[in-house]
């Protein structure tokens, strides 16, 4: 445990994993508790819960806090009067773009019959707090307000103005915030580069790892593959049955590897990821930084289904249906393929790659591409500005030995949409966790309470530092 600098009170008790140490909260933990508190217990569930009284609960905060009323925006998209998403200015001194903070309010469904405890309460027990959200991405939420709350208390006046934004459906859901916001609202969320979730520590054997900054994802995009024909009576087969011809083109799909295909983010990954790797495992990793088309080193690194999805565009099958009756040879089979595309690559281009692939003109693709699975951008550079803070940071709080690797994520946040508008965004929290323990949209979601602190004190340190150091123009 990182011993505390400054006295503090004898009262918030909070209990860490078994042989940690009981330590207390000061006045700037207890408010984040209480606003984590706060967020996770309203619910915001896509379907049944509200977005904006989330937002309306911290905008409370806000202008109690002070914050003039001109700084303050509730946006709510017409028609959708639960996805309203909060935008708050803090003004520094005008010097360069300002730095944007985002995190989404919304939480994927959780059934109490599913959790041992209330998921939409937060529980605090054996060292984690529990509930919806508690990692995603309340966690991120609640530390950005409360620093900033903080940061007014204090006094604190940034060199560039720092914006934070909580926003609605993330998760999915038909109102994207960051997306409305771009499309309508840009100039409430522009923005030198951002900082999101994405990125965050591991821990092994319950000690600090590596920290890991998201510059880079992939994007999801589903597509459709259909056939059809006449049909018939099922005592009468004939050689051109639906399913068969779909499950063929499947088949294909199954064992077709799409090639490697590194950028400046996968690349600094793999070097640095060596490091920390078996001896053949390493070798191979410094073999495919050096030759992407090592197929050698490909096929060592993609025994390992996380490395494999680092390396290339995936595509896998998902749903499948065919057939109308027991008794009838089936009319039309289709199946819906989910591919995670890598930022230097278009949907368009890995349509006509599974069209390559399968080689069969009866099996119609199409896809269907909402303007949230739109194509990818390229990475966000990785700037000295950020990077060598987060270093500095990690090693000061986490430990010298602890490294810093950039990610390329397999999944998706919204900071796709950012990068894809030209704000350069960046995962990362200093909110370390086990990963053979992730729970994020799993049943009794948590968040280590020690973890949860560190983080909190890790953003607070490098927003400081961004808003108040050398600025990018």
């Amino acid at each position: 445990m990182r011993l505390l600098r400054f006295l503090l009170p004898l009262s918030a008790i909070a209990f860490l994993p078994a042989g940690a140490q009981l330590r207390t909260l000061d006045q700037h933990q207890r408010l984040a508790r209480e606003v984590y508190k706060e967020l996770v217990e309203i619910n915001t569930v896509d379907s049944v819960g509200s977005v904006t009284k989330a937002a309306q609960a911290m905008e409370k905060r806000f202008r109690a806090a002070g914050f003039p009323a001109k700084d303050i925006h509730l946006i709510i998209p017409p028609g959708k009067p639960t996805k309203g998403n909060l935008i708050v200015r803090y003004r520094g001194r005008g010097q360069g773009k300002p730095l944007l903070l985002l995190a989404h309010l919304d939480v994927v469904a959780a059934l109490r019959s599913d959790w041992t405890i209330d998921p939409f309460l937060l529980t605090e027990k054996d060292g984690y707090f529990y509930g919806r959200g508690s990692g995603d991405d309340k966690s991120m939420a609640s530390i950005f307000v409360a620093n900033m709350l903080r940061d007014k208390k204090e006094g604190y006046v940034p060199a560039r103005d720092v914006i934070l934004a909580l926003t609605a459906d993330e998760e999915g859901g038909d109102a994207n915030g960051v997306e409305w916001l771009l499309a309508h609202n840009r100039d409430l969320i522009d923005a030198a580069y951002a900082l999101n979730e994405g990125g965050g520590g591991s821990l092994r054997n319950g000690q600090p790892f590596l920290n890991s900054v998201q510059a880079a994802e992939k994007v999801p995009v589903n597509f459709t593959l259909a056939t059809s024909n006449r049909g018939g009576h099922s005592s009468v087969p004939r050689p051109d049955n639906a399913i068969y011809q779909l499950v063929d083109g499947l088949a294909k799909v199954a064992r077709y590897s799409f090639p490697v295909q590194l950028n400046e983010v996968s690349r600094t990954f793999f070097e640095r990821t060596a490091a920390l790797e078996t001896p053949a495992m390493a070798a191979a990793m410094r073999a495919i930084v050096a030759q992407p088309t090592d197929s050698a080193a490909s096929a060592i690194i993609s025994k390992d289904p996380r490395y494999n999805s680092m390396l290339r565009t995936t595509c896998v099958a998902t749903r499948l249906a065919g057939g109308h009756a027991y008794n009838a040879l089936p009319q039309t089979a289709s199946a819906n393929v989910n591919c995670r595309i890598v930022p230097t690559q278009t949907p368009d281009e890995v349509r006509d790659m599974l069209a390559r692939i399968i080689g069969d003109t009866a099996i119609h693709i199409t896809s269907t591409v909402p303007i949230r699975e739109r194509s990818g951008a390229p990475p966000s550079k990785l700037i000295a500005e950020l990077m060598d803070p987060v270093t500095v940071i990690t090693k000061d709080m986490f430990g010298a030995n602890v490294p810093v690797i950039p990610v390329m994520s397999t999944g998706a946040t919204d900071g796709r949409f950012l990068r894809a508008a030209g704000i350069p965004t960046y995962g990362v929290s200093g909110l370390f966790g086990d990963p053979s323990d992730a729970r994020a949209h799993g049943r009794d979601e948590r968040m280590l309470v020690k973890s949860y602190f560190d983080g909190q004190e890790f953003l607070h340190r490098l927003v400081r530092q961004l808003s108040s150091g050398a600025l990018t123009p």
